[in-house]
């Protein structure tokens, strides 16, 4: 099973969903230059969600358009039987949603034994104190700040309660995963979840649907770390 990753930075992960297709390769390079720290890539089929996305075949595209991580955040009904396929693709992580696997604790093993990082999402509705049986476990724990489905939402303000649990859980625990935040981030939303004690922040329109990306997301950087500097 891979080792737990570090907290100990803050992360921004652009989520390619609200890149311009027509140009993804291009978008994707233009945000690792502008100092991206991993690529999220959100998957939709339809049923879990009401949306589709993208596949396997696009992972794979991202993969060779960039030496970033890839965190591939499965919105699906049977991510277990995507799952290698994802992880052949290029995946560095695989995250999975409590709401679409009964066994939460096997779907995490099975995604370390695919050789990847696991997380583990839930959703608005979904308490966090579901998924403390595998906090031990995973790598990531995803909070989503809005409904998944569709990008451009706006953030959830409940979603902060969610991430303070969750840390206190963690440091309860001594546990090491990974807190992230997705929905509707922008560099206000982005400060206020890292004081609530998130490490993790994907973006999706507040990067890409600018035209400076290293603008947006050293502001972001600025922004959570005076959040969180000491007073």
């Amino acid at each position: 099973m891979p080792a737990p990753s570090a907290t100990t930075t803050h992360r921004i992960a652009p989520s390619i969903l609200a890149a311009d297709f027509g140009r993804l390769a291009a978008d994707i390079e233009r945000a690792e230059a502008a100092g991206a720290d991993l690529m999220h890539v959100d998957v939709m089929d339809g049923h879990f969600v009401p949306n589709i996305s993208i596949g396997p075949a696009i992972v794979a595209a991202v993969r060779k358009a960039t030496s970033l991580p890839l965190d591939v955040h499965l919105m699906i009904s049977d991510p277990l039987t995507y799952l290698p396929a994802f992880v052949d693709a290029g995946a560095t992580s695989i995250s999975v949603h409590q709401e679409t696997c009964s066994d939460l604790a096997a779907a995490v093993e099975k995604v370390h034994a695919a050789g990847v990082e696991a997380a583990v999402v839930v959703n608005p509705d979904t308490p966090v104190a579901s998924v403390a049986h595998v906090m031990d476990q995973i790598e990531m724990l995803l909070i989503m700040s809005v409904h998944p489905g569709f990008g451009g939402q706006k953030f959830i303000v409940g979603a902060l309660d969610k991430i303070r649990e969750a840390a206190t859980l963690r440091a309860e625990r001594g546990a090491t995963f990974a807190i992230e935040v997705d929905g509707g981030i922008d560099a206000a939303n982005a400060a206020r979840a890292a004081s609530a004690g998130a490490d993790v922040f994907v973006a999706g329109t507040a990067i890409f649907g600018t035209s400076d990306y290293a603008q947006v997301i050293s502001s972001m950087r600025q922004a959570i770390s005076d959040a969180v500097a000491p007073t």
